[in-house]
C-alpha cells in the first residue's frame, strides 16, 4: 500500500510550502540607510515628547490616527484586545534614538496579536518622512539591540503599524 506514505509525503510538502509562504518577508534595508544606521551616533530619546515634532507627526500619519496614539515607556496601554479603558493608546514607546537626521522608534502594539515594531524616519526641521520599518522581535532592551536587529534582517515587512 504505497498510497498512505505518498499522501503523507504530499501533506508534509504542502504544509511546508504553506508555512514558508505565510511568513512575512524580511524588510529590505536600503544600503544608504544601512550605512547610516550602522555608523551614526544615535542619542537616546526617553519620551514621546522628546521626539522631534516631525517624527511625532510622522508616527501619527503612520498609525492613520487623528491623534498620536502611543503611550510613554512603561505607561499603561491597551496591550490586549480586551478594552478596559478605551482612552488608553494602542501602542507604547519602548525605545527611541535620534541621530542628526534620522530617528529610530521601537514600540509595541497591543491587540489580539501583541507585536513590536521599528520605524525609522528621516527628519529635518522642514521635512520628515518615513524611511523604513517593520515587525521586530519583542524584548529588545537597548537601542544597540534594536540596531543589531535592523542590520541583521530580523525585522519583517509589516502592514500593521
Amino acid at each position: 500500500m504505497p498510497y498512505p506514505s505518498l499522501l503523507g509525503a504530499m501533506a508534509i510538502t504542502l504544509w511546508t510550502l504553506l508555512a514558508a509562504g505565510s511568513q512575512a518577508p524580511a524588510a529590505v534595508l536600503p544600503a544608504s540607510l544601512r550605512a547610516h544606521v550602522q555608523e551614526a551616533r544615535f542619542d537616546i530619546v526617553t519620551s514621546v515628547r522628546g521626539l522631534p515634532l516631525g517624527v511625532r507627526d510622522g508616527l501619527q500619519t503612520l498609525f492613520r490616527s487623528d491623534r498620536l496614539d502611543i503611550a510613554e515607556p512603561g505607561a499603561a496601554f491597551r496591550a490586549t484586545d480586551v478594552v478596559l479603558d478605551p482612552k488608553l493608546p494602542t501602542r507604547r514607546l519602548v525605545l527611541a534614538a535620534c541621530s542628526i537626521d534620522h530617528c529610530v522608534v521601537y514600540y509595541e502594539r497591543g491587540g489580539i496579536a501583541h507585536t513590536w515594531q521599528v520605524a525609522i524616519f528621516h527628519w529635518a526641521p522642514d521635512e520628515t518622512r518615513f524611511a523604513w520599518g517593520g515587525s521586530a522581535p519583542g524584548g529588545l532592551r537597548s537601542i544597540d539591540e534594536v540596531r543589531k536587529a535592523v542590520l541583521s534582517g530580523a525585522i519583517r515587512a509589516s502592514s500593521s503599524w
